[in-house]
């Protein structure tokens, strides 16, 4: 092998080397992202079904239901309700008409199994898109409450 070829041999493993590393680092980014859904955007079919996600909003008042370490609530965005189930101990900042963001999977019957449910911190904080999607929720509450029905006369 003359020594051009080796050059050029030794280039082309480098690429495909650096080639399956970057491969490699990007399917394990993918896979490990979770994406931030509305009850709105989760009521529209826009989250998946297969794929681990959050979901974000306040503890609907009256719906979180005990047994045990098994705990079912809903979550609101005051335009649209989602149910969530949950085994396991929340956090001592759970509590009804709270914010709240939960991790886990949308089940085939359009209850949210999650995995991991944490509460916000304090009075003053809230998940930027915990917050925006009940803002969002409300605007739509706000011009469905504004919207006048009118009756035909015959």
């Amino acid at each position: 092998m003359t020594p051009r070829r080796k050059r050029l041999a030794l280039i082309g493993g480098i690429l495909v080397a650096v080639g399956a590393a970057t491969a490699l680092v990007l399917n394990a980014f993918q896979s490990n992202l979770v994406f931030f859904y509305s009850p709105s955007q989760v009521a529209a079919k826009e989250a998946p079904t297969n794929r681990t996600f959050r979901i974000g909003g306040m503890v609907e008042a009256g719906s979180v239901k005990r047994a045990g370490v098994d705990v079912s609530f809903v979550v609101t965005d005051m335009a649209n309700t989602v149910p969530v189930k949950y085994s396991g101990i929340l956090p001592d900042l759970f509590k009804e008409g709270k914010g709240v963001v939960a991790q886990g999977q949308l089940g085939p019957d359009g209850v949210f199994v999650a995995r991991e449910v944490l509460a916000k911190h304090d009075e003053n904080y809230m998940p930027p898109e915990a917050a925006e999607a009940l803002k969002h929720g409300e605007a739509v509450n706000k011009k469905a409450a504004g919207t006048v029905v009118m009756e035909a006369k015959p």
